[in-house]
């Protein structure tokens, strides 16, 4: 298929004021300007009337499908709080693509995410990236295990003090998760010790420590949930005393130290922020955080952390990000070319470059507006159902 007459926002590049884009086989094959356009015969062509045509949206942060929409415990899969430390835990075995909150999410022209456990466990476990267009959730991942989530604040020491065990404190919960990678740290030398040397008895199998070698040698990302400055400056600690490459989820305070994590090359999932400051940890929760922190060159992306704000809305958290300060460009680079590079997934996904995946939005106006809904969503170059209409359009 060919899409000509748009106004075209590869987001790697320029604008094209009014450009043609063809897609095949789910990947984008090329794309130019309607002066250079030179039609095949028999193509299926859509003629987009001078709407505007940009990468599928991204969110690096949300718990699509493991908290289901509607459903109480039934379907609350998403934390594990019988002990701290699972890093064990692989989200693709908790979630249910036939959450209706996938259909919302494609038809808003989310086409991929990054979801996973909760942040109950200082240790949760791994997370998934996958596309928001399916039915099985094996045919919809990226990457099966993108990485692994950890947790500091208020969450893990509230989880547990109401068990009355451990970790109750900051301190606790620090403590866990180093203690964890300190583990792996000795597992992981004792099985190159094994490899090198046929005299060294290899170490007896621990799935925790398996699952947070991968960590320790640089191979999967860290994605640590702090809000405080003080927990964002713990995580920071642990990142360096362990030389992970991590990234910063919520970075709620962030705007109070952004000349800091400015220096200390941190990389920040912001949001979500349109929502109310529900606990201590929030009370400087601003949507301007985030302009602030761009403005200090701090790469950042964003996200609704959904079920927090239902997944749709991502577009619509951008707006208002803008509204506080945020450049409108870089809105867009947050759920597109920037969310992908801090998930690890810019060859594939993020802008309108060929060979990348046919993931498209087309919207007649400006996609971050309340007023405006995208007229056709494709994912992977797979047309994406209208928008559902709750016991309406179901």
């Amino acid at each position: 298929m060919v899409i000509i007459n748009s106004h075209i926002y590869p987001v790697s590049s320029a604008p094209i004021e009014s450009g043609w884009l063809r897609f095949e086989g789910g990947k984008i094959v090329s794309l130019g300007g309607m002066d250079e356009f030179a039609p095949v015969p028999g193509e299926e062509t859509l003629d987009a009337a001078g709407k505007n045509l940009f990468p599928g949206f991204i969110d690096d942060h949300c718990h699509l499908g493991m908290w289901e929409d509607a459903i109480g415990f039934e379907g609350a899969d998403g934390n594990e709080a019988t002990t701290p430390c699972t890093p064990y835990l692989r989200a693709v075995d908790a979630i249910n693509p036939m959450d209706r909150s996938f259909r919302e999410a494609a038809a808003a022209g989310v086409t991929t995410v990054l979801t996973g456990p909760g942040s109950a466990n200082p240790i949760g476990g791994w997370w998934t990236a996958m596309k928001t267009l399916g039915v099985r959730v094996d045919d919809m991942v990226i990457e099966q295990e993108i990485g692994m989530k950890f947790a500091l604040g208020e969450n893990p020491k509230r989880v547990y003090h109401g068990k009355g065990v451990s970790p109750s404190t900051r301190m606790a919960t620090a403590s866990v998760i180093r203690e964890a990678l300190l583990a792996a740290g000795r597992y992981m030398e004792a099985q190159q010790k094994a490899a090198n040397d046929p005299k060294a008895e290899k170490p007896k199998y621990d799935k925790e420590c398996e699952a947070l070698v991968p960590l320790l040698r640089r191979e999967k990302k860290a994605f640590i949930h702090c809000h405080r400055a003080d927990d964002i400056f713990t995580a920071i600690r642990i990142g360096k005393e362990f030389n992970l490459d991590f990234v910063i989820v919520h970075c709620t305070e962030g705007h109070l130290i952004a000349d800091i994590l400015k220096k200390e090359g941190v990389k920040a999932i912001c949001g979500p922020f349109l929502t109310d400051r529900s606990k201590f940890e929030l009370k400087n929760l601003t949507p301007a955080s985030i302009g602030v922190l761009v403005r200090a060159g701090v790469p950042c992306a964003m996200c609704t952390d959904h079920n927090v704000i239902p997944e749709q809305f991502l577009p619509l958290c951008a707006g208002i990000a803008v509204g506080y300060g945020l450049p409108w460009e870089e809105a867009l680079q947050s759920i597109t070319l920037r969310a992908a590079e801090i998930a690890g997934l810019q060859d594939r996904i993020g802008s309108l470059d060929p060979g990348k995946d046919a993931d498209l939005v087309l919207v007649d106006g400006d996609p971050f507006s309340p007023y405006v809904h995208p007229d056709k969503v494709f994912v992977g170059g797979v047309e994406a159902p209208a928008r559902p209409i709750p016991g309406v359009t179901e």
